[in-house]
């Protein structure tokens, strides 16, 4: 290109640049960088109670990823049957932008329905609705660290996906200063990590846990503390004084293909024995 003819272009335009790790936008002119716009993330309202689904009879089939704003357009839309304007204030964004990830995550399905792929939801650039706590759990204060574990008559419930109970520990200066066993009423791993989120917990211990539930905990901001088993009051001491021995690679890595209905027997399951469903 000629040098006068790219200076009246760079003269005339500006450069769009993007900065992914601050999620800034920003204009690059003859005067510099200005401008500095951030990015918007979408509001998810509900995170989905079920993050994976693989047609039966094709169990190693490739994978196709949902973000997390594409599911909650297809929930609203679909689901709710709101209209695209509704749905762009549900979800704090442009309604230009719903189109934009509705028709993205059709397309998505219909391969997956077409080709026999599996569908997993995960990921995006989200942020989550404040989650009402529920009435039977007590407040947690603002300088604790509260634990939930899997619980079942003292011992640490090792299928995550079925748990009946969690008992919550709040710890403060490395020392338990309250106890509570709190029902959950969810079922599935989607719905757990939502009833943790709700609930403030700011760590998870358990034994087995799958990939789906393993994301949702990420995406809820729990830190998770899996292959453990024993005692869940032991392991609660022991994580607050800072040496709790787990395993960082547990995981039950048939949940992600086989769904939530088998039994998971005595088998080797990510190091770690599931127990009973």
């Amino acid at each position: 290109m000629p040098k006068n003819v790219y200076k009246k272009l760079t003269d005339r335009f500006a450069t769009f640049v993007i900065d992914i790790c601050q999620k800034r936008c920003y204009i690059i002119g003859r005067e510099g960088i200005s401008m500095p716009r951030p990015v918007r993330c979408r509001r998810i309202e509900q995170m989905p109670a079920f993050r994976s689904f693989s047609p039966d009879d094709a169990p190693d089939a490739e994978t196709v990823r949902l973000t997390l704003d594409e599911y909650e357009t297809l929930r609203l839309m679909d689901a709710e049957g709101l209209n695209q304007a509704d749905c762009a204030a549900r979800m704090n964004i442009a309604r230009t932008t719903v189109t934009a990830i509705y028709e993205s995550a059709r397309r998505k399905i219909a391969v997956a329905l077409v080709q026999g792929k599996r569908l997993q939801i995960a990921g995006g650039c989200c942020e989550f609705m404040p989650v009402p706590p529920p009435e039977h759990v007590m407040k947690k204060g603002s300088q604790m660290m509260r634990i939930a574990i899997p619980y079942e008559q003292g011992e640490i419930f090792q299928h995550f996906g079925h748990t009946g109970q969690f008992k919550l520990y709040d710890v403060e200066n490395g020392t338990i200063v309250r106890e509570q066993v709190v029902d959950t009423n969810g079922s599935g791993h989607g719905a757990l990590a939502g009833f943790l989120q709700a609930a403030d917990a700011d760590v998870l211990v358990c034994g087995g846990i799958g990939g789906g539930a393993q994301m949702a905990l990420a995406e809820a901001g729990i830190r998770l503390y899996a292959g453990v088993a024993g005692s869940a009051d032991a392991a609660a001491k022991a994580l607050a004084e800072g040496n709790l021995e787990y395993d960082p690679n547990a995981r039950c890595d048939h949940h992600d293909h086989h769904g939530e209905g088998h039994e998971c027997g005595n088998h080797g399951c990510g190091g770690h024995s599931c127990g009973q469903a």
